[in-house]
Parts: structure tokens; C-alpha cells; sequence
């Protein structure tokens, strides 16, 4: 008795299924070897049931699965974290940039009180939110990039500066500070500046000159 195949259709649970029996005949035993190729099965259906309801999941049409709900919240989180910083983020700069700037000017003040041997003075005026560097004659110096401009800076006139003002100055109850030729001030003090909520505080330290920025 030789090898043969037998093919046959067959209906069950409203699915017709293909079986394929290969019957392998010696004498000694008999194998049979049965092949089911259910086309539901590569549609997501095993044994009968929806592998998504064996596993509890909900249907594409029953609600979200529990990975759509992670990346909808991980999304607004990240959205979240993004939106407010952006609200405060333009007077944030604008003070940051301010303070530099103060700091940058008093230093530079400083260095040409050294390289010239003679007092240098930066005067603050927080009425008008301003301040100016004068040489020991009072006169406003020239400011060295601005070809043709006095040595002036405005925060009120600056549209990338406008949101910052000068809340106080104090050097000893003056708000002006006079660096010798050593470099040293005539008085240690503070300039607070504010933007929105947002303080900084420059500090000129008295004897070294030494310039720091804090919030």
C-alpha cells in the first residue's frame, strides 16, 4: 500500500476549512499527518476566539488600547513642559541678556579706569531705566563699537531689553560707582534688575571690583 493524499472541504462553526491528510501506509504503523489552513487565523483569530479578547484588550472599535493612552499622555507632557517655559521664556532672556550686559559694562568700565590711570564712573538712573559710563570729567565716553554713539544703554528705548527694568541701586545710598585707577570701587554695591517676577541681582564687591551675577 503506497503513499496518496487525500483533500477534502470541511464546514464547521460557519468556517470552511481545507484539511489535507497525507496517509504514509507501511505495514509496521500508520501515520497521519493532518494540515489545517484557517484563513481566519491570519485575520487575528485563534481557537475559535478574537486573540484580542484572549488577551482582555478591547476591539478597534471598543475604546483605546492602554499604548494609545501612554502616548496621548506622554505627548501632552512633553507639550506641557514645552508651552511654559515659552511663557515666561521672552522676559527670562531679556534679563539674563540685561544682566550680562550691566555686568560686561561695569567691567569694561574697570579695565579703562587701569589702561588710562584715571577714575571711570558708570551712573544708573532707575527713573529713566538707564545708565551711562562717564570719564573723570564727567563726560560720556564713546562707546567702542558703536561708532559715533555715546556710551548710553536704555532698556526702555531696547525693544530686544524693553521688559527690564531697574528696580534699585545701591553703593553706599549712591547709585553710581567710580573705579580708580587700580581698578578698585569707591563703594561695593547692587544692581537689581527685574522683568516680570523675574530678579537678578549684580554685585560689585568693594576693594577688588569683583563682578557677580545672581537670581
Amino acid at each position: 500500500m503506497g503513499s496518496h493524499f487525500e483533500c477534502k472541504d470541511v464546514f464547521g462553526r460557519g468556517r470552511k476549512t481545507r484539511v489535507i491528510s497525507v496517509i504514509i501506509c507501511p505495514y509496521r504503523y500508520e501515520r497521519v499527518v493532518k494540515m489545517l489552513f484557517l484563513r481566519d487565523y491570519f485575520l487575528g483569530i485563534c481557537d475559535g476566539r478574537d486573540r484580542e479578547s484572549r488577551y482582555d484588550l478591547p476591539s478597534s472599535g471598543g475604546g483605546f488600547s492602554l499604548l494609545e493612552i501612554i502616548i496621548v499622555a506622554v505627548i501632552l507632557c512633553v507639550a506641557g513642559v514645552m508651552i511654559i517655559p515659552m511663557m515666561s521664556s521672552a522676559s527670562s532672556t531679556q534679563i539674563r541678556s540685561a544682566s550680562n550686559m550691566v555686568a560686561a559694562d561695569l567691567e569694561y568700565a574697570k579695565s579703562m579706569a587701569i589702561t588710562k590711570g584715571q577714575n571711570f564712573t558708570v551712573v544708573f538712573n532707575a527713573a529713566t531705566e538707564s545708565y551711562q559710563i562717564q570719564d573723570q570729567d564727567g563726560a560720556i565716553i564713546s562707546h567702542p563699537v558703536k561708532k559715533g554713539f555715546d556710551y548710553e544703554v536704555n532698556f526702555s528705548n531696547d525693544d530686544r531689553l524693553n521688559k527690564v527694568g531697574i528696580d534699585n541701586v545701591d553703593f553706599d545710598s549712591a547709585s553710581t560707582v567710580t573705579f580708580d585707577y587700580l581698578g578698585s570701587p569707591d563703594n561695593g554695591g547692587d544692581i537689581t534688575l527685574t522683568a516680570d517676577g523675574v530678579i537678578v541681582t549684580i554685585t560689585v564687591e568693594p576693594v577688588t571690583g569683583f563682578v557677580t551675577i545672581s537670581e
